[in-house]
C-alpha cells in the first residue's frame, strides 16, 4: 500500500513539473468546442493543460459563411498575429477565411467577412448598445455588463474570453500556433 501511495506521489509530481515547464514553448494547438462554450490548450503530447469558458457569435450554430452571419468558424485555422492594443481587452487573430471559405463565399457571390479573433471584454461599451439593449444591459454600468456579458454569445463571429483568462492566453500562446474549431 505503501509503494503504491509513492508511486501516485511522484507520478503526480513529475506531472506537476511537466505541465509546469510545458508553458509556452510546448503548446502546439488551440481547439475550440463550440457547443460546450469551451477553449483547451494543447501540448505536443496532445495532453490539455488548461481548459477556458468561451463565448461565440451571436448565431453560433454553424460555420461561418458570409460577412455579418454572426458565426463563428469551425475547422483548422492559424492563429497569426497579436494585437495588445485591440478595441477588446487583447486579441489574437484567426486565419479565417481560408481559400476554401474564399472559393465557397465567390461561388455564391458573397463576402466571407474576416477579422475573427480570439479576444477579451470590450475596452468601451459605446459600439455594442444595441447588443447589450437585446440581452436587457442597457443602461448598466460597464462594470455590471462586464460581470454580466460572459453569460451571452455576444461577438460577430469572434470567440472571447473574460479579460483574466484572456490576459494568461495571449500570453502564454506563440505564433504561429494552429487553432481547430469544432461545432
Amino acid at each position: 500500500m505503501k509503494a503504491l501511495y509513492y508511486a501516485l506521489l511522484l507520478t503526480m509530481m513529475s506531472f506537476s513539473a511537466y505541465a509546469a515547464k510545458s508553458y509556452p514553448s510546448d503548446i502546439n494547438l488551440i481547439r475550440v468546442y463550440k457547443s460546450e462554450r469551451r477553449l483547451d490548450i494543447v501540448n505536443r503530447g496532445n495532453y490539455v493543460l488548461k481548459s477556458y469558458r468561451i463565448m461565440l457569435g451571436a448565431s453560433p450554430i454553424g460555420h461561418k459563411t458570409t460577412e455579418g452571419d454572426e458565426k463563428t468558424p469551425e475547422g483548422t485555422y492559424t492563429l497569426d498575429s497579436k494585437n495588445p492594443q485591440s478595441k477588446f481587452y487583447k486579441s489574437i487573430h484567426i486565419s479565417y477565411p481560408n481559400a476554401k471559405d474564399k472559393a465557397q463565399a465567390k461561388a455564391r457571390g458573397v463576402s466571407p467577412g474576416g477579422d475573427i479573433m480570439i479576444h477579451g471584454i470590450p475596452n468601451s461599451f459605446a459600439d455594442f448598445t444595441k447588443t447589450l439593449e437585446s440581452f436587457g444591459l442597457g443602461g448598466l454600468s460597464d462594470d455590471l455588463i462586464r460581470s454580466t456579458i460572459i453569460y451571452f454569445d455576444w461577438t460577430n463571429g469572434c470567440i472571447a474570453l473574460n479579460d483574466n483568462d484572456m490576459r494568461e492566453v495571449y500570453n502564454i500562446i506563440d505564433i504561429p500556433t494552429k487553432i481547430e474549431i469544432y461545432p
